[in-house]
């Protein structure tokens, strides 16, 4: 068996199926993956709505009951609902059958260990590629069972657990689940919190007939933004198809960029918390540094990727975390990242604040902070060039590496870096004045 090793990334496992992933090659991550956490004892296993799912979350319970490890099947649901099967029950470990917001020939397997704590390419997904092609094979003389738990209720009570359900106002939200599983949980909140649903694409669907289930993508959010503005309605919420990220756009129709909501989630838990510390990824820097300072926060900057910030979060005791991609963490979700809860949070928030609406705050961030969005180019050169360049050109500003390059002047600053998982580089860069970042935009694009 050819096995195709881009299919190991740098942060979970992901390939076209069959051609780079299938039954015998999950069977074997299976196996290996049981060699790793030298053969734990209960595992989990969950999967995504996509139609080669269930074989292959067969062939991965093949592979741990073959090695003596017991199942727990947690069904279809979302990557949160799979960290919260690990964490919350006290698992060995868990793996999650999904290729998260990739087209619908996609699949892969999300890993992590016991208390959720994540398994990326520095901490085991290496070790494990190199246990799969050492062929590496057990078959325990006592085989482990499959035990089916339902834990979607405690689920629900988990997320309903962040805020105060009697104090929340009715809201009139678009909210689209791209054909994943937000859909199922919002359905289930609002028999308990009050809200009212315009449903999008709620019906799980692992064909993805509208295409790439990514709300990044801002085709992908033009349906919403849309409706929002037909409907007129308070707000919008999507997430990507295994629901474990998540993005508004405010009552005009106008998408609110990450580094906002990350800002609002941050002054929201600094509030709930009476202060603390937080994480944000260096890509945007000012909106967040700003509720830190203005709300009792100590922040601190991390490089990008989730097992990066969740051990972190653990090593300070962080109360929350932000990626301006849309992944919200919470020290009180086991430092997990999670996509309703910021969603809850933001229904809370807005009902206290019956004087403020969403899009009375993206205009406040707009106004104080602009920033460009992330611009994604694809270059021919190698990116430690590109970053080379850079450093020449902008040597008087303040430099930083924690991910990839920042350099900071008093009125502007930048981030370029390598994306983990395509050939492109991810640049972003904030300014005092809409005039300035346009002007900084046109000058860095020209010098890559």
């Amino acid at each position: 068996m050819v096995i195709n090793l881009e299919i190991f990334k740098a942060y979970d496992i992901r390939g076209v199926y069959p051609e780079e992933i299938n039954e015998e090659i999950v069977y074997k991550i299976a196996q290996a993956y049981t060699k790793f956490l030298n053969f734990p004892t209960k595992v989990a296993l969950g999967r995504d709505v996509r139609l080669s799912s269930p074989k292959l979350w067969e062939a991965a319970a093949n592979g741990l009951v073959d090695a003596g490890v017991d199942v727990i099947d947690i069904g279809c649901g979302s990557t949160d609902m799979y960290y919260f099967a690990v964490a919350n029950y006290g698992l060995d470990g868990g793996l999650m059958i999904t290729a998260s917001h990739n087209t619908r020939e996609y699949n892969g397997m999300k890993m992590v260990r016991e208390k959720a704590i994540p398994i990326s390419g520095d901490t085991g997904i290496n070790d494990i590629k190199g246990l799969v092609l050492s062929d590496f094979s057990h078959k325990a003389d006592n085989k482990g069972t499959i035990e089916k738990i339902d834990l979607f209720d405690g689920y629900i009570k988990k997320m309903a657990s962040f805020i105060d359900s009697k104090k929340i106002k009715s809201f009139k939200i678009v909210a689209n689940a791209n054909f994943g599983m937000a859909g199922n949980v919002i359905n289930s909140l609002k028999k308990s919190i009050p809200m009212e649903i315009v449903e999008l694409n709620f019906k799980p669907d692992g064909n993805f007939p509208k295409g790439k289930p990514d709300p990044l993508i801002s085709e992908n959010r033009k349906e919403m933004e849309l409706r929002v503005v037909q409907e007129s309605a308070d707000f919008g919420v999507t997430w990507d198809a295994d629901a474990d990220r998540c993005f508004f756009v405010d009552s005009n129709g106008r998408f609110i960029e990450g580094s906002y909501i990350s800002s609002i989630l941050a002054k929201i838990m600094l509030d709930k918390k009476n202060g603390g510390k937080i994480i944000s990824d260096p890509r945007i820097r000012r909106p967040i540094q700003a509720v830190a300072n203005e709300n009792n926060g100590d922040l601190i900057f991390c490089k990008s990727g989730h097992s990066f910030i969740k051990e972190k979060m653990r090593q300070v005791d962080a109360v929350y975390a932000g990626e301006n991609s849309g992944h919200y963490f919470f020290k009180d979700y086991f430092y997990c990242d999670n996509g309703m809860i910021p969603f809850l949070l933001m229904l809370e928030y807005l009902s206290a604040n019956p004087n403020t609406n969403l899009s009375q705050l993206n205009d406040h961030y707009k106004s104080r902070f602009p920033v460009s969005g992330e611009i994604n180019v694809s270059v021919a050169q190698s990116v430690q060039e590109i970053i080379d360049k850079l450093k020449e050109k902008y040597q008087d500003g303040k430099e930083d590496d924690i991910d990839g390059l920042s350099i900071e002047y008093p009125d502007w600053r930048f981030n370029v870096r390598s994306s983990n998982t395509e050939p492109v580089i991810r640049i972003n860069i904030e300014a005092d004045s809409n005039e300035l970042l346009g002007q900084k935009k046109q000058e860095l694009l020209s010098t890559i």
